[in-house]
């Protein structure tokens, strides 16, 4: 397999006895773990296509029961395991909407061209994302995803400038 492959949720547990995983999202598409939707897991180097027979919320996790897997046992192996779609299920974004996979790695900015450091993972908390700046030297720091903070997005030269709030940085 050629194509491109990319995360869209991490199997943290099985869930009761009849084959469910749960699962902690790294999509917002709602529409991600619908029935009839396609994932795969690597396991063992192996690419495993699974397609979701049910989708449920549960106490924040997203629970997934998969067609031909109906017993705890079949997705034991599968804790730990990341899901992946592969390049043509991406969804078609609008403007100034990107992809986790687009913003990670992304070098941050201040408006004034100090390096902040590299955007190592998105958190989704609540009403926006939070992405999570390492610094060279220090803690990592939290930047809110909203316009008054961040200016401009080049995904194409991995380039984020920020208008920090006051007490960001610090």
């Amino acid at each position: 397999m050629n194509e491109r492959m990319f995360n869209v949720g991490k199997i943290v547990n099985t869930h009761g006895i009849r084959g469910e995983v749960k699962v902690l999202r790294i999509s917002d598409f709602e529409e991600r773990f619908a029935p009839g939707e396609k994932l795969c897991v690597i396991k063992d180097k192996q690419t495993i296509e699974l397609t979701i027979a049910a989708h449920r919320v549960h106490k924040g996790f997203d629970l997934l029961q998969f067609e031909g897997y109906t017993n705890i046992n079949e997705v034991e192996d599968f804790k730990g395991c990341k899901l992946k779609i592969n390049e043509t299920q991406l969804t078609e974004l609008d403007q100034d909407e990107y992809y986790y996979h687009e913003i990670i790695g992304c070098e941050v900015f201040t408006a004034a061209g100090e390096n902040i450091g590299k955007i190592k993972e998105i958190l989704s908390p609540g009403a926006n994302d939070v992405w999570v700046v390492k610094q060279k030297v220090g803690k990592d720091i939290l930047i809110p995803y909203i316009d008054d903070v961040v200016t401009k997005v080049d995904v194409a030269s991995k380039k984020i400038v920020v208008e920090p709030m006051e007490g960001l940085l610090d």
